[in-house]
């Protein structure tokens, strides 16, 4: 069950881009491509280098440049990504990155965040579907959260009102309400999915939750043979838990998409397993991993790459390279079906690297 509904989640992940893209997808297919790789902090160098290799195994025809990502600040003391980081995104249009480690309460600003407001990257797409195999709780799981990527409590506006009294704005608008659901309702539309579901307190939060609403209804009105509902974040997560096999697409604010995405991802199996795109303006698109950076097992063969190597098999299909992603993922799957050589979190004793050779080898006998 599970392989065939992510090929059918993943095939056409970014059908829902309205703007031209600056680079073709039948570009995309011809001759070797350049991706830029983002490793990231604690084990995402290792989860990388797993996923090189194994794209190695496969023939993909893809090279990697690579990029270290850390806050520098510009002029005027605004912090900006590594322009030699930027160039490469602008450059190769794609990019794959591991996780990054963010500061708590001081510091720099998220690299996440920044990266995102970056490129524009206005919607989170990540979509959760059982793995058959990993056994969990729940056995039919397949839905997708489409999550606003660039505004909302994520805004970055904070300010000391007195001392001990700080200001948090929450910024909505009204375009990037209508972009975000408009995505929402082609991706359903593009992925024969059912329905769409817009998350929201518009109940509490009257002016800026009821403007998000808004938007979400009157683009539904141009998408008669998707169903449309709307409920409340609370709602929506004690139905989750309860039987999740109700939702389909799911689209909502920045920070209910980042606290229900992860709920979702717990119900497949946990952020170890979980693919992730971020998908932007004009073809620009980062595909990650969301885990954390796992400082406490990094450098010790232990990590599991499943999450960033099946977001690296979502940015295969949206590059065009459709075979590759299908050849990698069924290897991967097959893998984990199989159960003799797992990492620690799907239940084995394995070693990524490991793993990692174990789906290499199957790769390399779907050829």
């Amino acid at each position: 069950m599970a392989s065939n509904a992510w090929r059918s989640m993943l095939t056409h992940v970014l059908g829902a881009v309205k703007k031209p893209a600056l680079c073709s997808r039948s570009a995309f297919t011809r001759g070797l491509k350049t991706v830029t790789l983002i490793p990231g902090d604690g084990i995402g160098p290792e989860i990388s280098v797993a996923v090189m290799k194994i794209f190695e195994a496969a023939k993909t025809p893809i090279q990697w440049e690579e990029r270290n990502v850390t806050a520098i600040q510009g002029p005027g003391g605004k912090w900006i990504i590594p322009p030699d980081c930027k160039e490469s995104m602008d450059r190769t249009l794609i990019g794959l990155k591991g996780p990054l480690k963010t500061p708590i309460a001081a510091g720099h600003p998220s690299m996440n965040l920044l990266l995102r407001k970056t490129f524009d990257l206005y919607a989170n797409v990540r979509p959760c579907v059982s793995i058959e195999g990993y056994k969990t709780p729940y056995t039919d799981v397949d839905l997708v959260t489409i999550r606003e990527n660039t505004e909302g409590e994520y805004s970055g506006i904070e300010h000391i009102i007195v001392d001990g009294v700080v200001q948090s704005i929450k910024l909505i608008t009204e375009d990037a309400s209508r972009r975000i659901a408009e995505y929402a309702f082609e991706y359903a539309r593009n992925n024969q999915r059912s329905s769409v579901t817009a998350v929201h307190k518009a109940n509490i939060m009257r002016m800026s939750d009821g403007l998000f609403l808004r938007k979400c209804r009157e683009v539904a009105e141009n998408f008669k043979d998707i169903k449309f509902t709307e409920m409340y974040l609370d709602t929506v997560c004690l139905n989750m838990v309860q039987d999740p096999t109700q939702f389909d697409v799911l689209v909502m604010p920045n920070l209910y998409g980042d606290i229900l995405s992860d709920l979702c991802a717990g119900l497949i199996g946990g952020l170890g397993v979980t693919p992730s795109g971020n998908i932007g303006a004009n073809g620009v698109a980062i595909f990650e991993s969301v885990h954390g950076t796992a400082p406490d097992i990094a450098g010790l063969d232990l990590a599991n790459p499943t999450a960033l190597l099946l977001s690296a098999v979502m940015m295969l299909r949206h590059m065009g390279m459709h075979d590759y992603g299908k050849k990698i993922e069924t290897a991967c799957f097959d893998t984990i079906r199989d159960k003799k050589v797992l990492t620690g979190d799907l239940g084995g004793k394995s070693k990524c690297s490991e793993f990692t050779e174990e789906i290499c080898r199957r790769v390399k006998d779907l050829d």
